[in-house]
């Protein structure tokens, strides 16, 4: 059985900073379909007892995006593939930072710099638990993959938001994703992969 925590503690904060892969999960509100994301290249960062922000980059779908619009429920989940078998997670409201919101910069540098940054995900995080991880299995980190930095290095900002509207207007299930316009940031200013 899982444990509750009032907050989340420098232990869970370690814990969740330090790992190379996490995992998203959204739902629209009425029926659709659920959505569970892996990022990894994309650091979380715990802002404080009770939030927390990852960097959200151009891809090909807008899931989260459009379900954090929609409802704002949001769960995010680390496992430990190595060492002491554990799981959290941070359930609560989830806020989608644009590039065009005056929050964004102050949040961007908390993070890497990164390519092709659609949007910064900023949770408000109301139920913090743990669980053993028995069940997780024990495997090796290689590395990042890096052909999303490369794709993103050879797109200009119109490109970028182009693609944008392409493939991120709305999700699978119909729901409004990227605005127009999208408020791009540069895929390619002061990054080196």
């Amino acid at each position: 059985m899982g444990n509750q925590h009032e907050s989340i503690t420098d232990e869970l904060k370690e814990f969740a900073e330090s790992q190379p892969v996490f995992f998203v999960a959204t739902a629209p509100g009425e029926g659709g379909h659920v959505n569970v994301s892996p990022k990894g290249i994309e650091p979380v960062v715990v802002l404080g007892p009770h939030e927390v922000a990852y960097i959200e980059r151009t891809g090909s779908g807008i899931e989260t995006v459009a379900h954090l619009q929609d409802n704002g429920r949001i769960t995010l989940m680390f496992c430990a593939f190595k060492g002491k078998p554990n799981i959290v997670r941070f359930a609560g409201m989830g806020q989608v930072v644009w590039p065009t919101d005056e929050r964004f910069a102050d949040l961007e540098a908390r993070f890497p710099k990164t390519p092709a940054v659609r949007s910064i995900i900023r949770v408000d995080v109301d139920r913090v638990s743990d669980s053993c991880g028995y069940g997780v299995p024990i495997m090796e980190f290689k590395s990042d993959r890096r052909a999303l930095d490369g794709w993103a290095q050879n797109k200009s900002d119109q490109d970028l938001a182009d693609y944008q509207a392409l493939k991120n207007s709305v999700s699978v299930d119909g729901l409004p994703g990227v605005p127009e316009p999208a408020g791009l940031q540069s895929a390619t200013a002061d990054f080196a992969p």
